[in-house]
């Protein structure tokens, strides 16, 4: 099964620190093909900026990264964004908000790959089209 990692789950995946919290979600990786959001990938990056992790911490993430497939940004996912924007905005749903915007290119991303995604946000409750596991 293809299944879209989320940064939460992705990061728990490869920290023991963080695994107890989402092992649940973790457990459901197992035997599956992973992908990764352009969006997550940033997001993952930034985090390890902002720690100021050393080379060995920043080469296991790079391998870990390098282990999944990233989904690429294209004119048709750029559409699916702003189709599930525009979507979101009819149903009243908050992944419409600007604030959201990596969390809506997440989901976008999501249904562009046919994919199901794998979270422990509650924000993608009910986003039309999207596919949650766990």
């Amino acid at each position: 099964m293809r299944l879209v990692v989320d940064t939460g789950v992705f990061s728990a995946a490869i920290s023991p620190r963080r695994r107890a919290s989402f092992d649940a979600l973790v457990s459901l990786l197992s035997g599956n093909q992973i992908l990764l959001t352009a969006q997550t990938v940033a997001e993952l990056r930034f985090g390890v900026l902002v720690a100021e992790w050393g080379e060995p911490r920043r080469g296991r993430l790079e391998a870990a990264i390098a282990a999944t497939t990233v989904i690429p940004i294209s004119d048709s996912l750029i559409t699916k964004v702003a189709e599930l924007r525009h979507a979101c905005r009819l149903d009243g749903h908050p992944l419409a908000s600007s604030a959201h915007a990596d969390d809506l290119w997440i989901a976008a991303s999501t249904i562009h790959v046919r994919a199901r995604l794998v979270t422990a946000d509650r924000l993608f409750t009910d986003v039309p089209g999207l596919d949650l596991l766990g």
